[in-house]
């Protein structure tokens, strides 16, 4: 860091070499074309300057012409620009806290480069490769260093982006203030930070321990098993010092949060699936810190102070008002399967339906339906068979074997039940991908620790009580109003007076308000997909600034 502020008098005497009274008269000159003749020495100068930073601009229009239209002032190696320099330079020492990839804007190698810096030529090129790193900084640190489509199809989210030219106005009008705003303000990506710079700081001092045989313990065991769980549990921070060489209610009181803060069931004994949990390397957790770091930059939007958080991995939605959980219920999400998949994105709930008609979707239709009404027409009779023009089709008069997954001219829907597949209640965002959350008659699937059985839209384990919920916003009385729709048995809509925004999220990590970490399974290979890229993007766990 004294290195970087140290720049400001490498400059300077940059300019009394290359004469700074000449350099910024000829400055002053181009801005204000025309106002007088040039100086032959200033305008060599010049020339060499502006001729430097439109060769090394060249690869950017942006850059190229944000230049020219300010008459190639600089923002960075002028006189004036100490202040800009040093914040930025500052800013960028911190690439490796927040997961970036350090190489990217490498704060060292731009020093480097004002100290070494001798020719108007080099002072141009300098100025360009300064701006590219700003422009880079604030885009990843604001939006994500990765474009989450091309990670994985199933990741929809619209990622919040910066104006190039807004960023660089806003910069120079006030660098510190504009620096400092650029990362999410949520407050889980500081505990992000911290939690990553604590695991960092326990692997360099040799992470969590031996790892615990495979062999299941619970109360009352001993021996070098039980020694081993105890002392991997307080590597973890779950066990405070202790010589107990027994399973005793100390140990299982440990266990239990060790299991709830990873989506176990809290049952206090070491089962295998435990066991294999607390024997996940801290460079594996390091890992899923850093994705979700990236994915708080792909959320780093206005979330709505009221809004649904269903977070996929935890198989849990959420209804958060000023930041508080108000109401959280289980949730079933798709199944993992290359189609079914729940997708990630964020959209706003409009309304619910009462009593719903489940339209089978096409999919569902032609891949599961039509081989069962080809071997035998009367199949899955719950489900009614309607043509184009809405109108219900008699399945006898019907060769279901004349036709194929892409010409089958039918539709298919099921009428309002207590055994409809929507159940009672859905609740709508209408998006491209058909995606809702919903009541479902499949009650027993809420009681497993991994629900991923659906076709891609969620089901609630308490939709009841969730619409409930919402519509204690817009009415005294919400029971009532939910519950004179649902008597009367037929399909009716109920409106939120205003629209919740509703988040779609997949967090396999993720600090609790008390800063404690809960870490989820990867049901879909989206964080190692995600790791992946930003490994091959130059990030590197735990790597230091230089």
């Amino acid at each position: 860091m004294r290195r970087a502020f140290a720049l400001g008098d490498q400059m300077s005497r940059l300019y009394r070499r290359r004469s700074s009274v000449r350099l910024a008269l000829g400055l002053s000159m181009l801005v204000a074309a025309g106002a007088g003749v040039i100086p032959a020495p200033a305008l060599a100068e010049l020339t060499a300057y502006t001729r430097s930073v439109a060769e090394a601009a060249g690869r950017s229009d942006l850059i190229s012409g944000w230049y020219r239209e300010r008459g190639y002032r600089t923002l960075w190696t002028g006189p004036g620009d100490a202040a800009r320099r040093e914040a930025f330079l500052s800013a960028i020492t911190q690439a490796a806290a927040h997961g970036l990839p350090v190489q990217r804007y490498d704060a060292a190698a731009l020093a480097a480069r004002f100290r070494a810096a001798a020719t108007e030529g080099d002072r141009g090129r300098l100025e360009v490769a300064m701006t590219q790193a700003l422009l880079d900084w604030a885009h990843d640190l604001h939006s994500g260093v990765l474009d989450p489509a091309k990670v994985d199809p199933g990741i929809k989210r619209e990622v919040p982006k910066l104006d190039p030219r807004a960023v660089l106005a806003a910069f120079e009008t006030d660098p510190v203030r504009f620096l400092n705003g650029l990362a999410p303000r949520n407050p889980e990506y500081a505990r992000l930070m911290r939690a990553k710079l604590d695991l960092e700081r326990r692997i360099a001092r040799g992470g969590w321990g031996a790892e615990v045989p495979l062999r299941p313990m619970k109360a009352g065991a001993s021996g070098p098993d039980l020694i081993a769980l105890r002392d991997r549990l307080a590597a973890m921070g779950y066990l405070g010092r202790t010589a107990t060489n027994t399973f005793d209610d100390t140990v299982r009181a440990a266990l239990r949060v060790f299991q709830h803060d990873h989506g176990l069931t809290p049952s206090g004994v070491a089962d295998e699936a435990t066991i294999r949990a607390l024997n996940v390397a801290p460079s594996a957790r390091l890992g899923a810190i850093l994705v979700a770091m990236e994915r708080e930059r792909w959320l780093n939007i206005d979330r709505g102070e009221r809004h649904i958080w269903v977070n996929l991995p935890e198989f849990t939605a959420r209804i958060v008002e000023g930041g508080n959980v108000t109401f959280e219920t289980r949730s079933v999400i798709g199944k993992d399967s290359a189609d079914q998949r729940s997708p990630e994105f964020s959209d706003q709930m409009e309304y619910m339906v009462i009593n719903p008609s489940w339209n089978v979707p096409r999919s569902i239709t032609t891949k599961e339906y039509l081989p069962l009404l080809q071997r035998n027409p009367n199949a899955a009779g719950h489900l009614k068979l309607i043509d184009s023009r809405g109108r219900v089709v008699n399945r006898g008069a019907v060769n279901f074997n004349a036709y194929n997954a892409r010409n089958f001219p039918f539709s298919m829907r099921q009428p309002p039940s207590d055994g409809n597949a929507l159940g009672l209640v859905k609740f709508m965002f209408p998006n491209p991908w058909n995606i809702y959350l919903h009541d479902t008659p499949s009650k027993s699937l809420f009681d497993r620790e991994v629900r991923a059985f659906s076709h891609g839209c969620i089901r609630l384990g308490q939709p009841f009580d969730f619409a409930h919920a919402l519509l204690s916003a817009q009415t005294d009385d919400p029971q009532a109003l939910f519950q004179s729709q649902l008597g009367t048995g037929k399909e009716s809509v109920i409106r939120l007076e205003v629209p919740v925004p509703v988040h779609l999220v997949y967090f396999t990590a993720w600090a609790g308000p008390m800063g404690r970490m809960n870490y989820r399974a990867d049901i879909y290979g989206r964080d190692a997909a995600i790791f992946d890229a930003l490994s091959r993007a130059g990030v590197v766990p735990g790597a230091v600034q230089g």
